[in-house]
């Protein structure tokens, strides 16, 4: 598994404000999550800790970010040395989390679809299991198992594409290019499938699996109208997934 964010960070910063992160992906993950009062939190993947400062500002007790890039962390702590949120970020990855204590629960935004292989995914969930209570919740986003990328449509209106590599199998490439007002970036993620992620939870150690679709929020809607939005939230190149340990 390799990282390609170094070059990006600062990009991939500011292609969180997309509209459609904001009022889907990050609308539907924060509800996934719920109330973190109280709970200590892991974001794996934590990137430049957009999410992190945000499940702190929403009341979790103790949050760490890791991130296997030593750009994006970098950017994380300069926020947190700007606004001192009292959050911890460090530099690992996923399959061997530097973390010593268990947490109540764990969050990442497109971490498993760096996985390349069955091999990797399991790693990848494995570890994240070892970080979690008995009890402990895993939510994430990521490029959907489900979704048919060989045939995905032009999500360009929403500021992005995606563009399978190759034959559909296991472990195919898939580029994802958003475009940003002062040229456009890429990123590559993999293809597994659904049963495959179904079969690396349930060997990690996850008793419950549940995969829910994007929402929508109310907030959408003021500028946009549900047939703009539909495309996304129909056939969705993203998914949701709740784990339980």
């Amino acid at each position: 598994m390799t990282t390609n964010y170094d070059p990006i960070a600062e990009q991939y910063k500011r292609s969180k404000q997309m509209p459609w992160r904001t009022f889907v992906e990050c609308y539907t993950l924060m509800e996934l999550a719920g109330n973190p009062s109280s709970l200590s939190v892991l974001d794996i993947a934590c990137g430049e800790g957009f999410y992190t400062r945000m499940i702190r500002q929403r009341g979790a007790a103790r949050v760490t970010g890791v991130d296997l890039s030593q750009g994006m962390i970098t950017l994380a702590q300069q926020q947190e040395d700007a606004h001192q949120q009292g959050i911890a970020y460090i530099v690992g990855d996923a399959r061997e989390l530097p973390v010593q204590e268990e947490y109540d629960l764990a969050i990442a935004a497109y971490l498993l679809n760096y996985a390349r292989t069955r091999e990797e995914l399991q790693s990848m969930c494995d570890g994240i299991a070892r970080a979690l209570k008995p009890g402990g919740r895993f939510v994430t986003v990521n490029s959907s198992p489900a979704f048919h990328f060989p045939a995905s449509p032009s999500f360009r209106q929403f500021g992005f594409e995606t563009k399978a590599v190759g034959d559909w199998q296991e472990g195919t490439p898939i580029t994802w290019t958003f475009h940003l007002e002062d040229g456009p970036f890429d990123i590559e993620n993999y293809y597994l499938s659904v049963a495959t992620h179904e079969n690396a939870f349930r060997q990690a150690g996850f008793s419950e699996v549940r995969w829910h679709p994007p929402q929508l929020s109310p907030e959408g809607l003021q500028d946009q109208t549900d047939d703009f939005w539909s495309p996304l939230l129909e056939n969705s190149p993203i998914a949701f997934i709740e784990c339980v340990k």
